[in-house]
């Protein structure tokens, strides 16, 4: 499985952003999705995931309100939004997956496959 993930880059803080992952290998509904930040220097973040039919989803709670997760499973395609960006946002963003996980029941870090990721920086 391939997870590869576009949509970073330079925005204003107070801006939005939506971030893309393409799977490859995998049809939709063998997977659980979700996305893990890790700023420089610091550990690795969780923000949310989402179920294989996309009706359920999962915030990590410093992460609610700001960050929206979707999926299309046609495209084989998840997103998230940001809203509202902050310079404290500055990472790298992950998207990450896992075939056998519930999405809230299995920690996000540990999801089995991860992306490139791409980075986003927030300027003041």
């Amino acid at each position: 499985v391939q997870l590869q993930a576009f949509g970073g880059g330079l925005v204003q803080a107070g801006g939005s952003l939506r971030l893309s992952c393409d799977v490859f290998g995998l049809t939709s509904e063998h997977y659980v999705v979700g996305w893990v930040r890790q700023a420089p220097g610091m550990g690795r973040e969780e923000i949310s995931c989402i179920s294989k039919s996309g009706l359920n989803t999962y915030y990590v709670g410093s992460m609610k309100g700001r960050f929206t997760i979707s999926r299309d499973n046609v495209k084989n395609t998840v997103y998230l939004q940001i809203h509202s960006l902050k310079p404290e946002d500055t990472a790298v963003y992950y998207c990450v997956l896992d075939t056998g996980a519930i999405c809230g029941g299995k920690a996000i870090r540990f999801f089995d496959s991860w992306g490139q990721g791409t980075l986003v920086t927030v300027s003041s």
